[in-house]
């Protein structure tokens, strides 16, 4: 009997082990599948860039059609401007929506702006890009840099509201309550307590939302339109580096091929820098607080 008994749970451990190895190798078979395309991507632009990388790609203008050298500081420049003016219309609008969704937004008012978020998320961006079209650039006649950074700020808003929200959520209610239980105000608590303690998934949420405008093409051929100069105002079209990485890769010139290669590589450069740097800081920041 005991030996049968011996037997039986030998048998039972080693079926589980190989259980154990076999759902291991899957699991890491699966993460090798999902991470292989994008080591793939990044290799292949990294090789076709680099090749194309020197001082005059960020420092000339684009080179008349037919003749060699020139750049893309343009558009470099001109990207900057689009960030900036869709972060200076988004990220007020989406961290007050979602400081409301997270700390006021109760009721069906809260669940429609919930789900009107949810939907605006998912409209692809070329849809924005007619929609700005009709709104700024027939109006005013003209493509430009407003009517880009609108576009784009609408693309923004959506990520930042709801990882703005998600963020706050997070913090825990015990610090809410103690605050208020010392007699400050509601508004307070969410200006001075809550909001610093979130702060980290706040930023991180900017950063996506920035991460993701800064390669967006489709709504910038309807607003911004693209140019081969410095931007000359806010009313008139501008360059911006997905644009031009779009018209170099369509042109038949190999020198035009070879620059729109190394943008690729330098504007995804730009957003892995951006992520990891702002990530480390505030990780950093919280740490030396204590949060």
């Amino acid at each position: 009997m005991q030996r049968a008994l011996v037997l039986r749970r030998t048998r039972s451990i080693t079926r589980r082990l190989i259980v154990d190895r076999a759902m291991a190798t899957l699991f890491a078979l699966a993460t090798v599948i999902a991470v292989a395309p994008l080591v793939l991507v990044v290799a292949y632009i990294v090789v076709n860039g680099v090749r194309g990388i020197d001082l005059d790609l960020v420092t000339k203008l684009p080179a008349p059609v037919g003749e060699a050298g020139g750049g893309m500081a343009n558009a470099f420049v001109g990207s900057a401007i689009l960030i900036a003016i869709a972060s200076a219309v988004a990220l007020p609008v989406g961290i007050l929506a979602g400081v409301y969704l997270s700390e006021f937004g109760r009721g069906r008012f809260a669940a429609t702006l919930r789900f009107l978020t949810d939907v605006l998320t998912g409209i692809p961006s070329i849809v924005v890009g007619i929609v700005a079209y009709t709104l700024v650039v027939v109006p005013f006649r003209s493509f430009s840099a407003l009517s880009g950074g609108l576009a784009l700020s609408i693309i923004m808003i959506p990520t930042v509201t709801r990882t703005t929200e998600e963020a706050l959520k997070r913090v825990p209610t015990t610090i809410r309550e103690a605050s208020l239980a010392l007699g400050v105000h509601e508004w307070k608590t969410v200006l001075r307590i809550v909001i610093p303690t979130g702060l980290g998934g706040i930023v991180t949420g900017v950063m996506l939302a920035i991460a993701r405008i800064s390669g967006e093409t489709a709504p910038l051929l309807f607003t911004a339109f693209g140019s081969s100069f410095w931007g000359e105002g806010p009313l008139k079209p501008i360059a911006a580096v997905p644009l031009q990485i779009f018209q170099y890769a369509i042109s038949p010139y190999k020198e035009w091929h070879d620059q729109a290669w190394a943008a690729a590589l330098v504007l995804m450069l730009f957003v892995l820098v951006l992520n990891v740097g702002i990530r480390s800081v505030t990780r950093t920041g919280f740490q030396s607080r204590g949060v």
